[in-house]
């Protein structure tokens, strides 16, 4: 399959869309006010926000709403640049890709087999490629492993799998 040029309007992450993002994403990471560990000793707070989060750091809930709306936005705009067409891809599909490059970084999203099938126009492999990322710290976590298992599940929804 040749791959067609990027969409100059990109995809914007709105209405019903962004609901889901919100509740997905929001849904895995979870929410705390305090500054913490996360389970390889990064400092994080809200919605799994560790960039500039020192320990001791504290966030009101509206804080943590705006950053993470805000943040999505920013992660979206990251995955985009490194799809071919990102408004191709259905809403389910996308928002668990959203959800992977939220958890694992864009910069490691879009070095991934994810990326690359769907840039190949393979939809269900990358689904299924979502699986293979279940560790941090070189080691499998039970609770990313039941994570990736979800967006594989949303993603497939997506393509009618």
């Amino acid at each position: 399959m040749i791959p067609r040029p990027p969409d100059p309007r990109g995809r914007k992450l709105i209405g019903a869309t962004l609901a889901l993002a919100i509740a997905t994403v929001g849904g895995f990471e979870g929410v705390r006010y305090v500054a913490y560990r996360d389970s390889v000793g990064i400092p994080t707070i809200c919605y799994g926000e560790t960039r500039g989060v020192h320990m001791g750091d504290r966030a009101s809930a509206a804080e943590c709403k705006r950053q993470f709306t805000a943040a999505l936005g920013d992660f979206a705009s990251r995955m985009n640049a490194c799809l071919v067409d990102p408004a191709s891809i259905p809403d389910k599909s996308y928002v668990a890709f959203l959800s992977l490059a939220y958890n694992i970084g864009t910069g490691a999203f879009c070095r991934s087999s994810v990326a690359r099938d769907v840039n190949s126009g393979r939809l269900a492999k990358a689904c299924d490629d979502v699986l293979l990322y279940d560790h941090a710290g070189g080691r499998r976590l039970a609770g990313l492993t039941i994570r990736r298992r979800k967006e594989r599940a949303l993603c497939m929804l997506g393509i009618g799998g």
